[in-house]
């Protein structure tokens, strides 16, 4: 368990790691103020790409109806990476919340109830130095997760991109980074988190008489969508694949 205070004396959360999803619990006061912290902290959490995620909100005072918003767009960015299922959970139902598009649960109890038990061995990380080499290390990880998940044929597109996307970490953020492979039914995302809040640019195709500029043009031809999650530590870029 980790416990955390976020930034406002009237703002705190907890995430609870143990329960099969993770569990923040989230007391204080939600207004204009501390929305931007519970945005930091949810995002945290999706960027490690759970599953799903159950936020308990029954110690949460809205001081302000419009700050609900910030759940609201969260579910939107997060729609399509992680594609995490998300469930607030209070008992007195405020219907505020209903205005967030999350489903809410009178307890956390229920929402893990609802949830069933995680799906077994369908995600996968590896940590990564930005050295050379580190993209190889990256194929080697996919490629054996396509074969264990018997996926053979989305692992070609899926090491495209995350070659792309950690030699650009390698020569652009030169941070530490965490590849992250998930499969959803027919669907993989591949994603690469890393520690630089420069945003990816893409403007569509390079003409063929230019240097460089082709790895997110890759990217993008491969996959069905692909984006970035900003973070308070850096960014998460990420990419779905459709197979048969």
């Amino acid at each position: 368990m980790h416990n955390g205070a976020i930034m406002s004396s009237e703002i705190r959360h907890r995430v609870d790691s143990d329960l099969g999803y993770p569990l923040v619990r989230i007391t204080g006061v939600l207004d204009d103020d501390t929305a931007a912290p519970i945005r930091a902290a949810l995002l945290a959490v999706l960027a490690t790409q759970p599953e799903a995620l159950v936020v308990d909100v029954a110690d949460l005072r809205v001081s302000r109806a419009a700050a609900v918003g910030v759940l609201r767009e969260i579910r939107e960015e997060t729609r399509d990476w992680p594609g995490s299922h998300l469930m607030l959970c209070d008992p007195a139902d405020a219907p505020a919340w209903r205005a967030t598009g999350w489903p809410v649960w009178p307890d956390p109890a229920g929402a893990f109830a609802a949830l069933g038990p995680p799906t077994v061995d369908h995600r996968a990380g590896l940590d990564l130095d930005p050295v050379a080499g580190a993209a190889r290390s990256a194929r080697e990880m996919i490629t054996e997760a396509c074969g264990r998940w018997e996926r053979p044929g989305l692992a070609g597109n899926a090491c495209i991109v995350a070659t792309e996307m950690v030699n650009n970490v390698v020569a652009h953020a030169g941070t530490p980074m965490r590849v992250l492979l998930a499969l959803h039914g027919t669907t993989m995302s591949v994603a690469v988190r890393d520690g630089s809040p420069v945003p990816p640019r893409f403007t569509g195709p390079v003409p063929v008489t230019s240097y460089g500029g082709r790895g997110l043009l890759l990217i993008d031809s491969v996959s069905a969508r692909w984006g970035h999650l900003a973070l308070a530590d850096g960014k998460v870029v990420w990419a779905c694949l459709e197979g048969a």
